[in-house]
């Protein structure tokens, strides 16, 4: 089937206002990109932010098209690109900041670098909810604090996005891990594979008492930023590792380098604002893949359907705190608006002429 010339997408104009359902030009794909016909698009608290224009950090061109985790299916590859072709199914933190691209439209032209094959025991609405958190979970506790057999892992926000990825990921990677949260997310945590410590009830010197004979844990993944960040230079071992995916305020040290131990930030964002470092988020799809496979790793879902026609549905869900999981917008494959909208500009043409 040849590819159309417009494709429907949820345009942004300016913060704060409605998403407008248009039809825009099918992207054009570079040499080193493919054309990804979307299926899913994972909604992250960020994109929220980024609607609201509050994310001084991650800011997008408008107008412009959000949404920043995608699966989907492989349409058209570049001259240069070896690893896809044509039907493979991917998945992948693609855009929707910096002014690349989201996903929340039919098509989008991505850097081939950025996409994995999606792991066949997941659908496309699984798969788009792991890309994002996936690799901010893995470079904070693989590619920074090498977490590994025998260590003790605590997790602090374990039932969020990032957090029941990273329990996982932990455990996968032979760790003990402990994860806090508050009493309405007990069940959630221990599902994932971690012991539940209720934050809200225990302080850091009783749950580093009881749970590593007041040793400290050797990773600390803070996925919450603030007072847990610093709670979290209380709670690592001598020596250890803490490691934040929120680590914006300013912070005293002194806890950190009196245990000797590190400090590692992670800012996902960075490969797609920069351009630098998109080959490893490839990379950390591909090894994430494994673990889906071997039924190490599964994202937690919201069970509400959503489309771009209810964009706004989807954010409500995130914002009011009602959602039960990842939420994830699915692309819907129709062209008949489509259609209309070539002919119209076709019959604006003759008129013209």
């Amino acid at each position: 089937m040849s590819l159309p010339l417009f494709m429907t997408a949820a345009v942004l104009a300016a913060p704060n206002v409605p998403f407008r359902i248009e039809q825009v030009a099918l992207p054009a794909v570079a040499a080193t990109e493919v054309l990804v016909r979307v299926r899913a698009s994972g909604v992250n608290p960020l994109d929220l932010k980024i609607y609201s224009g509050e994310a001084a950090h991650a800011r997008h061109l408008l107008p412009g098209i959000l949404g920043m985790d995608l699966a989907g299916v492989v349409e058209q590859v570049g001259a240069r690109v070896t690893q896809f072709r044509p039907g493979d199914e991917v998945f992948g933190f693609t855009g929707g900041v910096g002014g690349v691209q989201g996903s929340l439209a039919q098509f989008a032209a991505v850097d081939a670098e950025l996409l994995a094959l999606k792991p066949v025991n997941l659908g496309m609405r699984e798969a788009a909810a792991l890309p994002l958190v996936v690799i901010t979970a893995w470079e904070g506790l693989i590619d920074r604090a090498g977490v590994g057999a025998g260590q003790t892992v605590l997790v602090h926000g374990g039932a969020g996005g990032v957090g029941h990825v990273a329990i996982q990921i932990a455990r996968a990677f032979g760790g003990t891990v402990f994860a806090t949260g508050a009493a309405k997310d007990k069940d959630i945590i221990e599902h994932a594979g971690a012991t539940f410590i209720d934050y809200a009830v225990t302080t850091v010197s009783d749950y580093v008492a009881k749970h590593t004979a007041g040793r400290g844990f050797d990773v600390v993944y803070d996925t919450v930023g603030g007072a847990t960040l610093d709670a979290s230079f209380n709670a690592v071992a001598r020596f250890g590792h803490v490691v934040s995916a929120l680590g914006w305020g300013t912070h005293a040290l002194a806890p950190l380098s009196f245990r000797a131990a590190s400090y590692s930030g992670v800012f996902t964002l960075l490969p797609i604002l920069t351009g630098e470092g998109r080959a490893r988020h490839g990379e950390i799809l591909r090894e994430a893949a494994k673990l889906c496979h071997a039924g190490k790793l599964m994202p937690r879902l919201d069970l509400h359907r959503y489309t771009l026609r209810t964009i706004a549905d989807a954010h409500d869900a995130i914002r009011s705190k009602t959602a039960s999981g990842k939420v994830v917008i699915e692309i819907d494959d129709n062209f008949e608006d489509q259609d209309c909208f070539v002919n119209e500009l076709r019959a604006r043409k003759k008129k013209r002429e």
